[in-house]
């Protein structure tokens, strides 16, 4: 267990780029960090950020952020290989089922499908600023969900307005 500040963050987290993306875009990074207590970032992932090149606010933060480990690809099982996923989020999902109890961040819908088929802990970009509002990080969701689909995120009107009646707002 580790706790960051005042809050006990006990679990890992394996993630895909598009939430790297939406919340270095947003200036939000620090919300992944409160999230847990270590961020895994398999090769392919930070693969596909890097190849945007060295300028790229993702690629930059993924270089300036000491607590992002980019650990190397595990085998992808035939169960998740079956899904046809892309590579970042089948090394995520072969990631966090080689190494139970870390948690899967994937905003893809069938990602979080096959995450939850396979009994994988999922999250998405939502999630982490609802944990976020809930822990007192955040004084507002709706802000910061505003701002990171100014910065690409896509989401549906209804989904965000049921997600943010869950935090009070």
């Amino acid at each position: 267990m580790t706790w960051i500040g005042s809050l006990l963050v006990d679990k890992p987290a394996v993630t895909n780029a598009s939430p790297l993306v939406f919340f270095s875009r947003g200036q939000q990074m620090d919300l992944l960090r409160h999230f847990a207590n270590r961020i895994f970032v398999p090769e392919p992932v930070a693969n596909e950020i890097l190849k945007k090149g060295p300028e790229d606010v993702t690629a930059k933060a993924l270089h300036n952020t000491p607590w992002l480990e980019v650990v190397p690809a595990v085998s992808v099982p035939e169960s998740i290989l079956d899904w046809g996923l892309g590579p970042g989020e089948s090394s995520v999902l072969a990631f966090a089922s080689d190494h139970p109890g870390t948690e899967a961040i994937i905003d893809d819908l069938a990602g979080r499908r096959c995450a939850a088929y396979l009994n994988i802990p999922v999250r998405g970009t939502l999630g982490i600023v609802l944990v976020a509002k809930k822990r007192g990080l955040i004084p507002k969701a709706r802000p910061v969900m505003e701002l990171l689909i100014r910065s690409g995120l896509y989401l549906s009107r209804s989904v965000l307005e049921e997600a943010l009646k869950r935090v009070g707002e």
